[in-house]
């Protein structure tokens, strides 16, 4: 796993330019906000355990009523991704096909304590995360098959194949937002391994963000038109929109 420093936009373009190897495949990647932050879903850092059965029967329990159509993929794998969308911690990590994307999340947590740190772009090759996970033939699955079972949240909950690692996988955008942010996956099982710790982490490359950089980065981000209503198009980010204007 490489590290090196990310200062502009010019600067992240030539870097990612010598960094992704198309023969490596498709290159992904995520933001931090803080270069501490492992790459763990939200689901694996919670303090006080939780059973994932539990947290879903709750919240599909309430949210029916709320939706015109239940989703409908195998595996509950649908309910999971609403969940992550809404905030409840589940075993999904985000990524994007867009470094723009994966940028704007770096630098664009105005939290004063996060600002004052450093922030990280990371990119990650899932052909080869995916190559050590499963030992098989290699590919990226769709949520949608049955080869991803073993990730489900009735194999979790039986506390089987604790030797599975996360594995990387794509989902139908069916809504504005996982459009919008290009949206792609990593998923975990029982063992609980950071992706970057995963054989030495030699399936990513880490970009530090110095903390001095992230407000001219903003700057760049916004003059290329990538603000909270390109990331997030809904109504409450256009007001953001607005009253980031008149600041």
């Amino acid at each position: 796993m490489s590290d090196k420093k990310i200062t502009s936009i010019a600067d992240m373009v030539n870097k990612l330019k010598k960094a992704i190897n198309p023969k490596r495949g498709p290159a992904w990647c995520r933001g931090h906000a803080d270069a501490t932050w492992k790459l763990e879903p939200h689901y694996d850092r919670l303090k006080k355990p939780v059973k994932e059965t539990e947290l879903l029967n709750k919240f599909r329990q309430n949210a029916n009523m709320l939706l015109d159509n239940a989703p409908a993929t195998p595996h509950d794998f649908g309910w999971m991704f609403l969940m992550q969308h809404y905030g409840v911690p589940t075993r999904l990590l985000d990524w994007t096909e867009s470094p723009l994307v994966a940028l704007y999340f770096a630098v664009e947590n105005l939290n004063k304590k996060v600002e004052k740190k450093d922030g990280v772009l990371w990119v990650l090759f899932p052909l080869e995360l995916n190559r050590y996970s499963t030992k098989e033939q290699v590919y990226i699955p769709s949520f949608e098959d049955e080869w991803l079972a073993n990730y489900s949240v009735d194999q979790y909950s039986k506390g089987k194949d604790n030797g599975i690692l996360p594995i990387a996988a794509i989902a139908t955008r069916n809504n504005p937002r996982i459009q919008a942010q290009l949206g792609v996956f990593t998923i975990s099982h029982l063992k609980k391994c950071p992706i970057e710790q995963i054989e030495g982490g030699k399936h990513c490359v880490k970009f530090t963000i110095p903390a001095s950089s992230k407000k001219r980065l903003r700057h760049e981000l916004r003059i290329l038109g990538i603000n909270r209503f390109q990331i997030f198009p809904e109504l409450s980010s256009i007001g953001e929109n607005l009253k980031e204007q008149l600041i």
